[in-house]
């Protein structure tokens, strides 16, 4: 009761849960996790060091595509760590200020990687119905104002988040029913109105998906439009090809932020271990697919990931 009679009480620190339900399979969930953020380790910095290296790739598309292998590195970074040490080593703690520095980097790097599939979209856009003014649109100088946008708008985006979670006065139970620390899980835990960060968590989230969402869209509708256009069967088979990578990447990003959001808010009886695995998998998965299907479906990353293998076989 001492506990609750100061006007304002936070926990030193939360302790993660982990997925309510499977504790007892946490071991066996953490190999494929494991698995999953090696491969995106290593084939996003294989991907980071071919265009760095190649200077014929030094090119929009490539830019912006080492922009995404960035962000696929980051985002899974902020958690999966943290993640395993919960599941391998019951280390399960996780002080106040860093799981608010988590939350952090993880809704931000979320709504990064967001914005460079936007603008990889644009890219797509300008590349197949403007091709001969390709490199005069998007120029480094362009690029670079552009990633600066995407950098500034993720980070101005969630930075009340740990100001709003800061102003409530926590229950004693310290105990985040999720993997990681994630904005609502904290804030479910207040034995204060959380109307505002509910309503704040929600509008941010609507934002990135209303923007973002319908500038890809009509993106690939603006595309889909002269590629039918296209006087030859091979030209139009050539253009979506260029196209196919990004589409599965955007398809596999979106499909769970969008599923998690209306989980939250719409589909109350839905079991947590539902959610948290939902919420999971646009951590885990896309950062170590994402490589591979841009490796299988753009020529010059595969035929210099083949060379580099094939050197070392030599060696």
């Amino acid at each position: 009761m001492s506990v609750l009679n100061h006007s304002h009480y936070q926990p030193s620190f939360f302790i993660l849960k982990g997925i309510p339900g499977l504790e007892d399979g946490h071991i066996w969930i953490s190999i494929p996790c494991c698995a999953f953020y090696v491969c995106t380790i290593v084939a996003n910095s294989l991907i980071l060091f071919i265009i760095k290296t190649e200077a014929g790739l030094h090119q929009p598309m490539y830019i912006l595509l080492s922009m995404l292998s960035g962000s696929d590195i980051a985002l899974p970074t902020c958690v999966i760590p943290k993640m395993l040490a919960a599941f391998w080593f019951n280390s399960r703690e996780i002080y106040f200020e860093a799981c608010l520095i988590q939350m952090y980097f993880t809704h931000s790097f979320v709504v990064v990687e967001s914005g460079v599939l936007t603008v990889m979209a644009f890219d797509r856009y300008v590349a197949i119905c403007n091709p001969l003014r390709y490199t005069c649109i998007l120029t480094s100088q362009l690029l670079a104002k552009i990633g600066l946008v995407v950098l500034l708008r993720s980070a101005l985006l969630f930075a009340p988040l740990p100001f709003l979670l800061k102003r409530l006065t926590f229950c004693p139970n310290n105990v985040i029913a999720h993997t990681y620390c994630e904005h609502m899980s904290i804030a479910k835990l207040a034995c204060a109105d959380i109307r505002i960060n509910s309503v704040y968590g929600m509008t941010a989230a609507l934002t990135i998906i209303a923007l973002d969402f319908p500038c890809i869209v009509l993106s690939y509708a603006l595309i889909l439009k002269a590629v039918i256009g296209l006087s030859t069967k091979e030209a139009r088979v050539k253009a979506f090809n260029t196209c196919t990578a990004h589409v599965c990447v955007i398809v596999m990003f979106y499909a769970p932020i969008v599923s998690t959001v209306l989980l939250q808010r719409i589909a109350h009886k839905t079991s947590p271990t539902v959610h948290i695995i939902v919420a999971n998998l646009y951590i885990i998965v896309p950062p170590a697919i994402n490589p591979v299907l841009y490796s299988v479906n753009t020529k010059e990353i595969r035929q210099r990931v083949l060379k580099i293998f094939y050197h070392r076989r030599a060696i």
